[in-house]
């Protein structure tokens, strides 16, 4: 696909909003993925060139998290290696599946991820000092990391928000944790499917990097930023790009 500069026009702003959206309670890939089909890229190339934007933006926090020492190996390790069976796994899958079948797909999958990111309060919050894993707590997480690895190869949005509602809801994990775990296995199925994606010529590698610093800034200054009523933008935000790109679909 030849590049113009419209596309970056359309592409590289949305991204800074999503990462702008993200740093403030989640929810960026539900603006991400939309800005690469806006523009006009077909859907393959559209999941592909994301997966670059998102692995940058992943790679920043799940370094923080493992130098703040909130991510434990004996629990992260399983669970990197079943997030990459399970990825490459999603990813095959989506390079089978036809254009069209894939973005019917996007009408059923798209407002559930957003119904779930929307209401992240539905989570519980439990207390937690250091964290122990025990075997109920090891086997959700690789059973987690390799059904999610494979929904975030296949499409991805929704992704982050999934994986925090195993580790509270099924592992009984603590908040911080849960992050900080989710984003080791979030980076995981984006590496991993973005080099499946590579592999086979999806990835407009330009266009993605423009987009990655563009989120990458987003995210920078969205943490910042004091925002009390940050929470209370992202609701409408993410339901007017939804709103807009289930438009697009229909009348293309």
């Amino acid at each position: 696909m030849q590049l113009s500069f419209q596309t970056f026009l359309i592409v590289c702003p949305m991204l800074f909003l999503a990462g702008l959206v993200d740093s403030i309670g989640g929810g960026g890939g539900l603006i991400s993925l939309p800005a690469y089909l806006f523009a006009g890229l077909p859907i393959h190339s559209a999941i592909a060139t994301n997966k670059l934007s998102s692995a940058c933006g992943t790679s920043l926090s799940t370094v923080r998290y493992i130098k703040n020492r909130l991510v434990n190996a004996r629990l992260a390790v399983p669970s990197v290696a079943f997030a990459v069976l399970g990825s490459s796994i999603g990813a095959r899958l989506s390079l089978r599946v036809e254009d069209r079948i894939l973005k019917y797909i996007l009408f059923v999958v798209l407002p559930v991820a957003a119904f779930f990111v929307l209401n992240r309060h539905l989570f519980p919050d439990h207390e937690e000092d250091n964290l122990i894993p025990d075997r109920k707590m090891l086997l959700t997480a690789v059973i987690a990391a390799f059904v999610i690895g494979i929904y975030d190869g296949f499409y991805g949005p929704g992704t982050g928000t999934f994986l925090i509602i195993a580790f509270t809801v099924f592992a009984k994990m603590g908040a911080n944790h849960a992050n900080a775990h989710t984003k080791v296995i979030n980076l995981t199925t984006n590496v991993t499917s973005l080099v499946i994606f590579l592999i086979h010529g999806q990835v407009l590698i330009p266009l993605g990097l423009a987009a990655a610093a563009f989120n990458m800034a987003g995210n920078y200054i969205g943490s910042g930023l004091v925002l009390s009523r940050g929470t209370k933008i992202i609701r409408p935000v993410i339901l007017v790009v939804l709103a807009l790109l289930f438009v697009k679909i229909l009348l293309d």
